[in-house]
């Protein structure tokens, strides 16, 4: 007698998020919502967006970011492109929601740089030229972190990125201002 076996498919590894995007729909402008149809990005798609196209880090390096094998990040970013361009080219909104992930814990500790694998951000010159705004990093110095959803603000606090944070009110991520 033969014996038959329920194939169950593999259990999704849970794959690791550094960034939560505050910003979770985009539409084409002058299109009333009630008439677009929509494409849903996951948030494992659009990090791997931001990890190859944005950051331009290699496949190998960003798999092993987001805690996944390269041949799965690359049907990642190919299927998360191919659902941008569905967007744009067929005039549809993103939605940006679900998917299997965890967010990242970064911890900032003395001496262990700041946690997002790109160094301390300085490059060849140690940090002793300008930034493109004028101040000592890029973004220049000061700054407000405000909350996208309620519009809470708060001062910006050196060396901490705003999308780091969450709002105490409604626990959203923050964006600069």
């Amino acid at each position: 007698m033969e014996k038959l076996y329920n194939k169950m498919p593999r259990p999704f590894i849970c794959r690791r998020v550094w960034f939560k995007p505050g910003i979770t729909y985009f539409k084409p402008v002058g299109v009333p919502i009630s008439g677009l149809d929509e494409v849903v990005l996951t948030v494992d798609e659009i990090e791997a967006v931001r990890l190859k196209d944005y950051e331009e880090m290699d496949q190998v390096k960003a798999a092993k970011k987001m805690n996944i094998s390269q041949p799965t990040f690359h049907r990642l970013i190919v299927n998360a492109r191919k659902k941008i361009a569905d967007a744009l080219v067929n005039g549809k909104a993103i939605r940006i929601e679900g998917g299997n992930y965890k967010m990242a814990e970064q911890a900032i500790q003395p001496g262990m740089g700041r946690g997002l694998g790109r160094g301390a951000g300085m490059g060849r010159g140690g940090g002793s030229g300008r930034g493109r705004m004028g101040g000592d990093f890029a973004a220049g110095p000061g700054g407000i972190c405000k909350c996208p959803k309620c519009g809470y603000e708060e001062a910006k606090v050196r060396g901490i990125p705003c999308t780091s944070k969450k709002c105490p009110k409604c626990n959203s991520v923050m964006i600069r201002r």
